[in-house]
């Protein structure tokens, strides 16, 4: 028998992606719905054919795992409420907005052995999966050139009226997107110098562990002409762009209940657990503090509780 949910959120996403997934999910079951309004959640409730709670503890007491739709502060506070009740995490990305609740998160579900998937749309597809394990064993990358340049403003975009997103702009709603398939390849960031331009863009260079550099440019309000996405490899064997999703979000999402699932039957791990989720934060927390001081950041230190800047 699969693994009853509860999805957790009612907007656009948890409709149009993670409901619709889990709703159509052969080995999974849809046992419930939360959501911060209760008028919502019933609504969403009848469209899946499940049931709505007006009580989260309730619903996580009646289900394995739980899917998480909603804005990375809330998200983050109710999957550490699920962790603690010990439950299977299948959560959005950034899985928060500081390090000290993604630290919490990997603590939690490591020490009760629970399994755990952070969705990163194209890391769910083959194509890019397959792309990213050649680009490792090849090896000798130089860097990476990267620009995610969303318009989610214009009329009728659903994400338009997200007020998260308004106020921590595409840095941290399209930024783990491109960190998602850049840190597999160059590995660890060490140090973060950002600036902030036009549009509500932010303009990032990463130094890696290792050595190399990555060029990362993104925004939610670019002028609709300039919409953009490019992950760009470059090294001693020439340049390689890194291929977009090769599967639906709907049919991305269904694979990431495959690999909860997994884990759930052979023990935790995932490349995208939240343990990565965790070094995906601690970067984009570096970004904004060096947009804020206009200084170069190390990731370790932006990661405590007071961000220094280094020399």
């Amino acid at each position: 028998m699969g693994l009853r949910f509860g999805l957790l959120g009612t907007g656009f996403w948890a409709t149009e992606t993670q409901g619709a997934a889990l709703a159509a999910h052969p080995e999974a079951t849809l046992a419930g719905v939360w959501g911060r309004d209760p008028a919502k959640a019933a609504e969403l409730a009848d469209k899946l054919d499940t049931r709505p709670y007006d009580d989260v503890d309730a619903l996580l007491a009646d289900v394995d795992a739980v899917a998480i739709a909603l804005p990375p502060h809330v998200q983050g506070e109710l999957a550490l409420r699920a962790a603690r009740a010990g439950k299977h995490l299948l959560l959005d990305k950034p899985i928060a907005l500081d390090t000290a609740t993604a630290d919490a998160l990997v603590t939690e579900t490591e020490a009760r052995g629970l399994a755990s998937v952070v969705f990163f749309t194209s890391r769910f597809s083959d194509g890019v999966n397959d792309f990213l394990r050649q680009a490792v064993a090849d090896g000798g990358w130089h860097g990476v050139r990267a620009t995610l340049f969303a318009s989610i403003f214009q009329p009728g975009n659903p994400y338009g009226a997200s007020p998260w997103r308004r106020e921590k702009g595409g840095l941290w709603d399209v930024g783990p997107h491109v960190l998602s398939v850049v840190l597999p390849v160059l590995g660890p960031v060490e140090e973060v110098t950002a600036v902030a331009g036009p549009r509500d863009s932010v303009h990032v260079l990463t130094r890696h562990r290792d050595g190399a550099v990555g060029s990362l440019s993104v925004t939610l309000d670019a002028a609709p002409e300039a919409g953009a996405f490019s992950v760009d490899l470059y090294g001693e064997h020439g340049w390689r762009s890194v291929p977009g999703g090769d599967r639906s979000a709907v049919e991305a999402f269904g694979s990431a209940v495959d690999r909860l699932s997994e884990q759930v039957r052979t023990g935790p791990g995932d490349p995208c657990d939240v343990r990565f989720g965790r070094e995906v934060v601690a970067v984009l927390t570096a970004a904004q503090a060096s947009v804020r001081s206009g200084r170069t950041v190390r990731v370790a230190e932006a990661a405590g509780s007071d961000p220094v800047a280094s020399a």
